[in-house]
């Protein structure tokens, strides 16, 4: 039981006073997302200078940094040339709290359906857990020795008179006693020679769930504030439970990780973070575009709808969640969508104004698939040799191979629907679904693949295009 039972989190040291954005340069950032995402400059370009003016606001004087809104982006482009991946990476990169919404899923007010301020309270959850985690790093030695004394007690409990505070009953020889045998434990325990045994702990009982009341848009606020008022009324409730002293000392490090925390200054930042450092990613924005246009009644009332519920969000406004009111004016927006039967004209003008930023994505080509596979940190080749290699399976791809790959699935974009670098993942899938399954009883193999290899495996299937519509 060497290793910490905290998780270790990689995180740049944070100053609450000003939410700290890092000190990226845009030509950083770019850089940083070239080693993730092939192409697309001038998105990456936009949300770099978006990422800066965040850092160039904080060094503003109080007086003018509330005037300074944020810059949102509206991304246009068909589906797997990396507007998601774009977003993702930004958040990434600056630790902020980050969450991806499909604006489909969203109604209007007085339809069943999400609200659309439940986008705000799921960054508050996601930005609470991401606070506490990194203030648990700054405890972590601290609960793991209170831990450790609780992990003892159990496993050599004291003796009669030496609990607590009171005044033992033990001679000098017997308190020396104990005192060798614990410090003999605490070796034991850090060796992992008690890793098998088994104590038996308190833990806190999960409650049972409430009856969800929040049927309807608009009413899930009230439904959440109902479940905590309801949850507060009830004793919180502790069972026994028998767990070996590995899982045991992971589960004390967290009750003792809970009690340092300082619960205030964690929502406080929490709600900093969210309104200073929040990022908002919004696709399939061109699916809320209504259709009165076409001339017909189909019920797309509410799409527009949602364009005018989203409105005073992105524009600015302040939220409730139970954690406290969120203003959203400095929560940066980047919206997404493909836009083939629409066009961004068609969104509600006031909509439009919001997103004053618009980059448009490039489709792929057979080159940029070529650069996809090889070139980024996380390259599919470089993947799929990695999980074979697990099997122990030395997986080989020649250039040929690569360009054949890349060739298919240009052709297969053309000839179907264009799902951008997606399709890089169907085909490779299948022409490696034989390896994939056969490869546990294949140990210490070496495998190369070549173009002869996918054609032959993805002939049939590239030559009817009614079977690679449903294949590929």
């Amino acid at each position: 039981m060497n290793e910490s039972a905290l998780t270790e989190i990689e995180t740049a040291p944070q100053n609450s006073d000003d939410a700290a954005i890092p000190s990226f340069t845009p030509r950083q950032i770019v850089e940083e997302l070239d080693k993730f995402i092939v192409g697309q400059t001038r998105a990456k370009r936009a949300v770099g200078i978006a990422l800066r003016n965040r850092w160039r606001r904080q060094q503003l004087p109080d007086s003018l940094r509330d005037e300074v809104g944020p810059k949102n982006i509206l991304m246009i482009g068909p589906t797997g040339v990396g507007k998601t991946e774009i977003a993702r990476r930004l958040a990434k990169l600056s630790k902020s709290p980050f969450i991806k919404v499909e604006a489909s899923k969203y109604t209007e007010v007085g339809y069943v359906g999400r609200d659309v301020e439940s986008m705000i309270r799921d960054l508050v959850e996601l930005s609470k857990n991401m606070v506490k985690e990194e203030m648990e790093t700054t405890i972590r030695g601290q609960a793991r020795e209170r831990a450790m004394e609780k992990l003892l007690d159990l496993l050599l409990p004291p003796p009669p008179g030496m609990e607590g505070k009171t005044e033992s009953h033990l001679d000098s020889n017997g308190k020396l006693h104990y005192q060798q045998t614990r410090e003999k434990f605490t070796r034991m325990l850090e060796e992992g020679k008690l890793d098998e045994r088994k104590v038996e702990i308190q833990v806190r009982e999960k409650m049972p769930a409430i009856v969800d009341i929040s049927s309807g848009a608009g009413m899930e606020e009230m439904g959440n504030n109902l479940k905590d008022m309801l949850g507060s009324f009830m004793p919180q409730k502790t069972k026994s439970k028998k767990l070996k002293v590995p899982e045991a000392f992971k589960v004390l490090c967290q009750e003792e990780a809970e009690k340092l925390l300082d619960q205030d200054h964690v929502m406080a930042e929490t709600l900093k973070r969210v309104e200073q450092n929040g990022i908002i990613f919004i696709d399939e924005v061109d699916k809320i575009i209504g259709r009165s246009s076409e001339g017909t009644d189909s019920p797309d009332v509410s799409r527009e709808g949602v364009q005018r519920d989203l409105l005073p969000i992105v524009e600015g406004s302040s939220v409730n969640t139970k954690y406290g009111i969120v203003k959203t004016d400095h929560i940066l927006f980047i919206a997404a969508g493909a836009f083939h039967s629409a066009k961004p004209s068609d969104l509600i003008p006031e909509f439009q104004g919001r997103f004053p930023i618009r980059v448009e994505l490039d489709s792929l080509t057979k080159n940029d698939f070529v650069r996809i596979l090889t070139e980024p940190d996380n390259a599919m080749v470089k993947q799929y040799t990695a999980l074979l290699k697990t099997e122990g399976i030395n997986l080989t791809f020649r250039d040929d191979a690569i360009n054949e790959i890349a060739e298919m699935s240009a052709l297969v974009n053309q000839r179907t629907e264009n799902i951008g670098a997606r399709r890089l993942q169907t085909i490779m899938e299948k022409f490696l679904e034989d390896i994939s399954f056969d490869a546990p009883d294949m140990e210490d193999t070496d495998i190369t693949i070549d173009a002869k290899y996918i054609r032959d495996k993805l002939k049939d299937i590239i030559q009817d295009e009614d079977l690679s519509r449903y294949i590929l």
